[in-house]
This record gives structure tokens, sequence and C-alpha cells, in this order.
């Protein structure tokens, strides 16, 4: 079972969900679709506090698929972060989500990336070898700091961050990246 780690003290405050996808769903093209699980978010009493800008970004994967539309949103609920996390995967499969393939495109991939400074240990595997399922809690979520698509949107909605664990910054995070990381990502219009 995973079990939090009280190493760092808790920020009770900061609670980051990313939101992203590439496919169509009934409510229009990916950006609707992501403002649409905004206000399902809302309706499941994960109250959204901020949004950051909405981006273009090419896809990190081996197969080839559209560009994705993301975001990060900060967000505020009573819920814990196993709770919180089956209320996300509940939401993706409300808006047609299919896991077929790991890194495929998808209607809506919504991550819990931060749930106010938790730590919790990832579990089994994960990257390619994960399979098809949803993963497991793991706090802050692990990719994180690999990955300028989740990065340049955190930076909007909360400049201050700080990885839970490593203790570095957003700034320092997004200056870390290898710079194909940071390639084709751009702010979509309002």
């Amino acid at each position: 079972m995973n079990k939090p780690s009280s190493s760092r003290p808790r920020d009770e405050r900061i609670v980051l969900v990313a939101l992203g996808g590439n496919l169509p769903t009934e409510h229009g093209p990916p950006r609707r679709t992501l403002e649409a699980a905004l206000r399902e978010m809302d309706a499941k009493g994960i109250r959204v506090v901020a949004v950051s800008r909405f981006y273009r970004t090419p896809p990190v994967s081996p197969h080839e698929q559209p560009d994705f539309v993301n975001a990060v949103a900060q967000v505020e609920t009573d819920l814990g972060p196993a709770a919180l996390l089956a209320v996300l995967h509940e939401i993706e499969r409300l808006f047609g989500r299919e896991r077929r393939l790991r890194w495929y495109e998808r209607t809506l991939d919504l991550d819990l990336l931060d749930c106010r400074g938790e730590v919790v240990e990832a579990e089994g595997a994960r990257g390619a070898d994960a399979g098809t399922g949803p993963l497991p809690l793991a706090l802050p979520h692990p990719g994180i700091a690999e990955r300028g698509f989740v990065l340049v949107p955190l930076k909007d909605v909360a400049p201050d961050w700080r990885h839970p664990v490593t203790g570095k910054n957003v700034d320092g995070l997004i200056e870390a990246l290898p710079p194909e990381a940071l390639e084709g990502i751009e702010p979509l219009k309002p």
C-alpha cells in the first residue's frame, strides 16, 4: 500500500492536475473537451481555483498522432489523493478515454501532479512496461520533472511551486530540461 511520507511539510493549499487530449469528443476539439472536463471536475466537488493557458504541444510518443492540447489546473478538494485520482479516472472514462496503448492518442488525460505536497512512492511498472490500465497513485507525478508540456502550463498557474521531493522550483525544472522537451510548445489564442 502507498503511504505518504512526512519528510517534508505538506502544503495544504496546492493540488495540481494536468489536463491533456488530442482527439475530439462530443464536446468538440481537444480544447473544448478540456474546458468541459474542468466543468465536470467542479460538478464532482473538485473546485477549480485557477487554470493555465491552453497550449498546443507535440506528442511525446513513438506513435504518430495529432498534436495535444495541454493545461494545468489548481484545484481545491476535501478528497485525499487516492480518492481524487479515482474521480479523475472516472471523468476520463466519461469523456471516452480508452487505454489501448501507453502514450497513444486520447480524448482526455487527467494526471494528479501534486496533492498538498504529499509524497507517495511509485509502485509497480511505469513507462512502457506499465501496460494499458490506469497507473497506481504516485506523488508527485513521477514524470513531472521531465515534461515540458506539464511544466510550462504549471508555471502559469503555480509559479512558486516547488517539487516536493527535490525542492527545485518550477523555473529550475524548466531550465534543466533538454531543448527538445520545450520544442513546439505554443500557447493557444484565447
